[in-house]
């Protein structure tokens, strides 16, 4: 074989080994580069970890709506979980709440009852502000007794409800009784708002002093009346992650889409007020 015919060998061989050689670089980096994605993804992943289960809401009763609102929302927002609420008297659910009762969070009508959580050590965090509310009177529809102010409502010939002075309804009528100077003695108190309003709305009642919200969610079954003294008996409702919460990271975003934009949509749409 001659010199020239064995260099042409030589030169064929060292193309086929280096052309080996970045094949196999290039697989390397293909599987390089694959493991890192999948890392990536698997961290993106466990940061974001998929939500599921059931998420128990204590929640005061003027939040039924805006809070069953939220709920379908939720539930939609995230397959696979179910958000059930316990809606009653934030006095009622605070004392369940301290007392062993199994929830998520708890979301109250007043700093006062959250604080019979917070005390207790129930809570996880420290409890948000997240809507406000203020009084106003239902009358029966067209408000046949003409009802125009906090005083109209001490006439003898009026049946007037009230919230017992233990919810927060029914205490900031109290401070709103007491700014006017007013007395006044209803037919009954009940232990929540709702129960207050639906006197009304089976015409047990001639009015009862509510909030904005229920007014607003009853339509056309009362007639709302604004009265100023309302704007001293403003109600804070915080919202908070109970410390023993069976699903903790599905509370956690229930609590979000609630402090959110979209829920607080929802929640003004429904007559509260922004913080």
């Amino acid at each position: 074989m001659t010199r020239s015919v064995r260099r042409t060998h030589r030169i064929r061989r060292t193309a086929r080994v280096a052309g080996a050689g970045a094949a196999a670089l290039l697989a390397l980096s293909a599987c390089s580069s694959s493991s890192d994605t999948d890392s990536d993804s698997a961290g993106a992943s466990s940061s974001s970890p998929k939500l599921s289960g059931q998420v128990t809401v204590f929640a005061a009763a003027s939040l039924k709506e805006s809070f069953t609102t939220l709920g379908e929302t939720f539930e939609k927002q995230h397959p696979g979980t179910e958000v059930t609420f316990n809606f009653a008297g934030s006095d009622t659910l605070a004392a369940s709440i301290t007392g062993g009762a199994p929830a998520d969070v708890f979301a109250s009508a007043s700093p006062k009852t959250m604080a019979t959580v917070t005390d207790a050590g129930a809570a996880a965090g420290t409890p948000a502000t997240f809507v406000r509310n203020q009084l106003e009177i239902a009358t029966l529809p067209g408000n046949p007794d003409h009802v125009s102010s906090l005083e109209d409502l001490t006439d003898s010939g009026l049946k007037v409800v009230l919230c017992d002075e233990s919810v927060p309804c029914g205490a900031a009528a109290r401070k709103a009784l007491d700014a006017s100077g007013l007395e006044l003695t209803p037919v009954s108190y009940e232990q929540d708002v709702k129960a207050a309003l639906t006197k009304v709305e089976l015409k047990e009642a001639d009015a009862a002093v509510v909030y904005k919200t229920d007014v607003k969610a009853a339509g056309d079954k009362v007639t709302g009346v604004d009265f100023p003294e309302s704007a001293k008996a403003v109600n804070d409702y915080p919202i908070t992650l109970l410390k023993d919460a069976p699903n903790t990271d599905a509370a956690r975003a229930f609590i979000e889409l609630v402090k959110s934009a979209e829920g607080q949509r929802v929640l003004t749409g429904d007559g509260f007020r922004t913080p």
